[in-house]
């Protein structure tokens, strides 16, 4: 079996990264969305006495922040539109360029890997023992979530990103 029908029958699994990435789109958007309109009832809260305070809003506003970015930042990986250093490429050659493409994924994947391990042991020690100050029956485990949740979409996402690139070392375009 060739290298190029090696990488077609693997390529199959595309959809699930797709349908993965539509969902965590969709969830962004949701807290971006949402963010937007509590700082609005926020802010016209304070102005306009008709409207009632709202104690939850700037913890709540803190929090989904917290999903939108680690959920984007997730969908950067995969677009590969994260920050990445490319002053040297036009003094490379293609193949080592190609190179040092996976070894970058493989230093980002070991930064996922962290992220989820670290961001779970977070949220439960930490997260666990408290609770939100405008919202006593809600446990922190809530705000610090984003970070092993983005971890291992990031990671999910980094090891579609190493495959293409050791795809496009193994097969020429076209092929």
């Amino acid at each position: 079996m060739t290298a190029v029908a090696v990488f077609n029958k693997i390529d199959k699994i595309k959809p699930l990264f797709d349908a993965v990435y539509f969902v965590i789109l969709q969830f962004a958007k949701f807290f971006l969305a949402s963010t937007v309109l509590i700082a609005c009832l926020m802010v016209t809260g304070r102005y306009i006495t008709i409207i009632p305070f709202f104690p939850w809003t700037e913890e709540i506003i803190l929090t989904f922040m917290g999903y939108m970015t680690l959920l984007g930042a997730s969908l950067a990986v995969r677009r590969r539109a994260h920050i990445r250093m490319v002053a040297l490429d036009p003094f490379l050659n293609k193949t080592a360029i190609k190179i040092l493409d996976i070894i970058a994924d493989i230093a980002i994947i070991y930064f996922c890997m962290l992220l989820l391990t670290e961001g779970w042991t977070y949220a439960q020690t930490i997260g666990g023992r408290g609770t939100f100050t405008s919202m006593p029956n809600v446990s922190l485990f809530w705000r610090f979530l984003p970070i092993p949740l983005g971890g291992g979409f990031m990671l999910f996402f980094s090891i579609e990103v190493l495959y293409n690139n050791i795809k496009a070392f193994f097969v020429k375009e076209g092929d």
